[in-house]
């Protein structure tokens, strides 16, 4: 049995986490501010993360095996985090995106396209952290989300007071009032609807996970001994037209459309540019992963029967 913090938790992927350690007789105590509470009879935190003193009051002289850190999004977040934690945990994983590879964000190595992207691609032992940014601001938060997860792991990296790792993440998708996002709904509705869907020219693939089995990622690397970034993907990238297909297989209709100009805004998962990631390093840890086509389908249909579903 481990001891384990997870600060978020309470949503989504993050709630299957902390029901996958329960499972497994892990002793979860989780830490958020208090919008979502989790079961009962679990060890629940109330506290803001940003506010050092109470975070560090709060925790007080508990110790856990692994913290688990759901929603960092800052480097100002990631210090306050490590300080907190150092000596009170001997591993901490955050959970990181595909976006610290996009390379709109930043100036990054050139992979081409074809070539999945190695963790290597953004080390964040060596990325410069900006702390004096306007990371309060939650405009600007949003606006440089990519940006402020690069540094954030880059300070926890360099924190020398635990074990750290970071999980990316691919485009996380579920079905129905699973898929938080609306992304999906976005596709059923379309092609349902018979409404263009704007793509690019020659649009690239890129790679997405099931929330279920990101929840299993994180409970793998919440108990392994690796240290630094590893992807989280399941095999087989799509571009914009891949998953269009699924969307039109699943609804009985052709979808429509609609080419848009270079630099234009286009649907979700559309990319004029490459970033598609590589699972090959957590595969070798021993992650096994699933195919996006093995469960992408279910997640649609189950998309377009909530989209048909009457409402009161």
């Amino acid at each position: 049995m481990q001891r384990i913090c997870v600060i978020g938790g309470s949503r989504y992927f993050g709630k299957l986490l902390v029901e996958r350690l329960r499972a497994a007789n892990h002793q979860v105590t989780v830490i958020n501010r208090g919008s979502t509470p989790p079961p009962a009879d679990m060890e629940y935190l109330v506290v803001d993360r940003d506010d050092e003193t109470a975070l560090s009051a709060v925790v007080g002289d508990r110790t856990f095996d692994v913290v688990v850190d759901q929603v960092c999004y800052t480097p100002v977040q990631a210090a306050v985090a490590a300080r907190v934690f150092a000596g009170r945990t001997r591993r901490y994983v955050m959970t990181s995106t595909i976006e610290v590879y996009d390379p709109a964000t930043a100036a990054l190595p050139a992979v081409p396209p074809g070539t999945a992207v190695p963790e290597e691609s953004v080390d964040p032992g060596g990325w410069r952290v900006a702390m004096d940014l306007p990371w309060h601001d939650d405009a600007y938060r949003e606006a440089h989300y990519a940006e402020g997860k690069r540094q954030a792991e880059a300070v926890l990296a360099r924190a020398g007071g635990f074990a750290f790792a970071a999980v990316r993440s691919a485009h996380v998708l579920g079905g129905g009032a699973r898929e938080f996002t609306g992304r999906l709904a976005h596709y059923a509705g379309r092609v349902v609807r018979g409404e263009d869907i704007a793509v690019h020219a020659g649009a690239l693939p890129t790679v997405f996970i099931h929330y279920e089995e990101l929840a299993d990622v994180l409970a793998w690397a919440a108990l392994a001994d690796f240290t630094g970034p590893v992807n989280a993907c399941s095999d087989g990238p799509l571009d914009v037209h891949g998953l269009v297909g699924i969307v039109s297989a699943q609804a009985g209709r052709e979808a429509v459309r609609r080419t848009v100009p270079a630099g234009g805004e286009a649907s979700p998962f559309s990319f004029d540019r490459h970033y598609a990631m590589s699972n090959a390093r957590a595969k070798a840890l021993g992650f096994p992963f699933s195919r996006t086509t093995d469960w992408l389908p279910g997640a649609v249909a189950e998309t377009l029967a909530l989209s048909a579903a009457p409402t009161d």
